[in-house]
């Protein structure tokens, strides 16, 4: 028996996997991403992504299998919180914050839920890995700048308007696309949060 033999099928498969470079595999992810956001999901494969990486496209089958399972690793390798870190003191302020910081991702990010919007409907692997990338950790730290707010007596605990700030937050990025054909900057997200946002918390 060989040595490959004995290790089994699943030791086999992580000595392949480990020939790709932290470094090589965000440069999968990254393309990925990108030809999603400018093709839209239904029209990239994974040959054309082999092509624009100039790898096997044997390569990313043996390491992903499926087109939907090299997404949904792509989008959860993209992981970061955008709203991470704010804290000034002031639920107002930290709002306002928040809507620079979105300002400053919504054209990537809101291009990329657009361009998924009906796979995800059709794929539980890929919706989560949406939601556990880009959704998820942003309305957990929304969530604590509330928490913290009513903390400080800003905002009474009870108030009926604070489950609905991130659906407030989050639908306008994903509407002024096609209410007006432009994505949501950070000046009209501040304009959003003092003209709409505050006012529902009761916040000058």
């Amino acid at each position: 028996m060989t040595s490959q033999a004995a290790e089994g099928p699943e030791t086999v498969v992580a000595s392949r996997r480990s020939k790709i470079t932290p470094e090589r595999e965000r440069e999968f992810f990254d393309a990925v991403l990108e030809q999603i956001r400018e093709c839209g999901y239904d029209s990239v494969t994974m040959e054309g992504i082999a092509a624009s990486t100039r790898c096997s496209k044997s390569t990313l089958y043996r390491q992903w299998k499926t087109k939907p399972q090299f997404v949904a690793a792509a989008l959860r390798a993209s992981r970061r919180v955008r709203f991470a870190g704010i804290d000034t003191g002031s639920l107002a302020e930290d709002l306002r914050q928040a809507a620079r910081a979105a300002g400053d991702w919504s054209g990537k990010d809101t291009r990329l839920l657009q361009a998924l919007g009906h796979a995800v409907t059709s794929d539980q692997e890929l919706a989560r890995a949406l939601r556990e990338a880009l959704i998820h950790p942003e309305i957990a730290a929304l969530e604590e700048m509330l928490a913290r707010g009513v903390a400080r007596g800003e905002v009474r605990a009870d108030h009926p308007a604070l489950e609905y700030i991130p659906a407030m937050m989050f639908g306008v990025l994903r509407v002024r696309p096609v209410l007006n054909g432009q994505y949501a900057d950070a000046d009209y997200l501040v304009r959003f949060v003092e003209a709409a946002v505050l006012p529902a918390l009761g916040l000058g």
